[in-house]
């Protein structure tokens, strides 16, 4: 095989991986509101699906741009110095102009898709912007930010399928993405040390700190879902799936105590314990929106 061929292939596995294709199982959310409606047709499905790609694409083109500006202070950490931008494996201009191409695509063809899901990306993307800008400096508009991007993913679902979402359902959205970015931070902090010389947002973060804020949002999130089990779902007997979420936010904190939690979803997939919660929280919460409606 020729030599500029295997080159070739070199670059585009390495632009490949940094575009980080297993975070993509974030964007799994956008199926959140479709599913609770049981907006199951085909047309929303391939409109969700859609929403889904959109959202990768525009993930991707940020996390190279993040990868570029982020290039020196990702050399000093202990993991991120492996990512191929940081490695020098995959060329600053080639990032940025692949970035460019993803993120004109998810637009673009979003807006033909459905132009509230178009909205739905170009604020993801406008955020993201800002985060890249200096808001991931800020703490706790870090997490946020983090948090916001969970809560568009939704409602780009929500607006590819045609279906309306609670402020029940953002809600909990919310307060469950910002429990996990709590977690990525608290990852990130023990993973490098309290005293060690990082990205400076992570300075003036403590783990005492978000301990006491991990509090806080643990228990908002499970009284939402609870309240939203009885005042915002069809049927009260969704309150029988709250077991299974107590169960997750807990097994999550185990596991972030234990070394995981720097990317939620590797954590998320890699723990069978935590896959079997989901699936049979997934399970039930659909058997029972069929069985009353």
């Amino acid at each position: 095989m020729p030599q500029f061929v295997v080159a070739l292939a070199r670059r585009t596995g390495a632009l490949v991986r940094a575009m980080r294709p297993h975070h993509w199982v974030k964007n799994v959310v956008v199926l959140a509101a479709p599913l609770f409606a049981l907006a199951l047709d085909l047309g929303s499905l391939l409109r969700v699906g859609w929403a889904f790609v959109a959202f990768s694409m525009t993930a991707s083109a940020f996390y190279l741009i993040n990868d570029v500006r982020d290039i020196e202070e990702d050399r000093k950490h202990p993991v991120k110095q492996h990512r191929p931008i940081a490695a020098g494996l995959v060329p600053i201009p080639l990032a940025l102009s692949a970035a460019a191409v993803l993120l004109t695509a998810g637009l673009v063809g979003s807006y033909v898709v459905a132009p509230w899901l178009a909205l739905t990306i170009g604020a993801y993307a406008f955020i993201q912007a800002g985060y890249n800008l200096g808001l991931k400096e800020q703490p706790i508009i870090d997490i946020m930010v983090i948090a916001g991007g969970f809560v568009l993913r939704a409602l780009g679902g929500a607006a590819a399928a045609g279906v309306p979402a609670s402020g029940w359902f953002i809600l909990c959205i919310g307060l469950l993405a910002f429990f996990l970015g709590i977690e990525k931070r608290k990852a990130e902090l023990r993973e490098v040390g309290e005293d060690e010389e990082t990205r400076s947002v992570l300075q003036e973060y403590s783990l005492s700190w978000l301990r006491r804020m991990e509090s806080v949002v643990t228990a908002s999130a499970l009284m939402a879902y609870a309240l939203w089990t009885l005042e915002g779902a069809d049927t009260p007997w969704m309150l029988a799936t709250l077991p299974f979420v107590a169960y997750a936010i807990f097994r999550y904190q185990y596991l972030s105590e234990n070394g995981a939690g720097e990317s939620p979803e590797e954590t998320l997939l890699r723990d069978p314990a935590m896959l079997f919660s989901s699936f049979l929280w997934g399970t039930l919460a659909l058997a029972i929106l069929l069985l009353t409606r």
